[in-house]
């Protein structure tokens, strides 16, 4: 058995500038803004929340399966997956398409700004769930809205738990869409802005939408994580990270962590904290697929932050 990533693959172009963006933005002057930052730091990585997810679920040792829609320009990073040994057999190329290309401007508060060109990603609903496999766990991750739309009907349709991860595209939907997808979905995570971004799009409390699903999780980055499950809420605390080098990515390492947790039938509080760790690992890295590790430095270091074993 198997988890079906569904969501976005994507070039990003990672640029880092060595100051506060708050110190060259006047608040009084955001209605024209017209600014320009100096980025000596650009990098050139694999990204994208499918291709992210897929990749820390395979350090842990899982098969994943990406479920994505790519341009013509996507052979190296399927030479990428390649060495890598994760699946792209429901890999769509779209020729007359662009892969997806994030430009993402970090600064040294680790605040971000990211212009994205989807390409490819709005065909994704051209890329179908085969009926004729068995997946023991699937996820709706940022992608073409359409597309996530369909593979979530699909998931339940088919009966295969998934889990609803809007991300940066829940922009795209109004409360009644929202609704929709959390009341197919089995679990749900978010993070602390996109919680109450769904709150005030739905008009429910956090305490009302995981009523409707096994579990909603929120990330709160250092102040580690909430899991919302049978009428309670499981506090989850971070891992301490060596370094902090690059957020970028960390949130789809945890969803990877939450993933795997799910599928080796392991209680909130081990996944929870297998997720915090894989996030605070990512962090010390820069990009979103360089960090590496064996399941036996994983454990060792999950026992020195948490005290104990899974």
């Amino acid at each position: 058995m198997s988890a079906l990533i569904c969501g976005s693959m994507a070039y990003d172009t990672i640029m880092v500038f060595h100051d506060k963006f708050k110190n060259h933005i006047l608040p009084e002057k955001v209605h024209m803004l017209n600014v320009s930052f100096l980025v000596p730091v650009i990098r050139r990585e694999f990204g994208g929340c499918a291709g992210n997810i897929a990749y820390n679920l395979k350090l842990l040792g899982e098969s994943p399966n990406i479920m994505a829609s790519v341009g013509h320009d996507f052979e190296p990073y399927a030479q990428w997956l390649n060495h890598c040994q994760i699946s792209t057999e429901y890999i769509k190329t779209c020729d007359d398409h662009y892969t997806g290309q994030a430009y993402i401007t970090t600064d040294e508060d680790d605040n971000q700004i990211t212009a994205f060109h989807p390409g490819a990603m709005n065909s994704s609903h051209e890329n179908s769930i085969p009926d004729d496999l068995e997946f023991s766990l699937g996820i709706v991750s940022p992608d073409g809205k359409e597309g996530m739309q369909l593979h979530a009907r699909e998931f339940a349709e088919q009966g295969i738990p998934f889990i609803f991860d809007p991300g940066q595209g829940m922009p795209m939907f109004n409360g009644d869409e929202l609704l929709e997808l959390i009341n197919l979905a089995t679990y749900a995570t978010f993070n602390d802005y996109e919680s109450e971004l769904m709150q005030e799009r739905t008009g429910l409390t956090l305490k009302q939408l995981a009523e409707r699903v096994e579990a909603l999780i929120v990330t709160k980055g250092g102040e580690g994580s909430s899991v919302y499950t049978d009428g309670k809420c499981i506090e989850i605390p971070s891992a301490k990270a060596k370094q902090l080098s690059d957020p970028t990515g960390c949130g789809d390492a945890y969803r990877a962590g939450l993933i795997y947790g799910i599928m080796n039938e392991l209680d909130w509080e081990t996944t929870g904290r297998i997720a915090s760790l894989l996030g605070s690992i990512k962090i010390e890295h820069h990009g979103t697929q360089n960090h590496s590790f064996t399941m036996e430095t994983f454990k060792g270091r999950y026992a020195d932050c948490f005290g104990s074993s899974f």
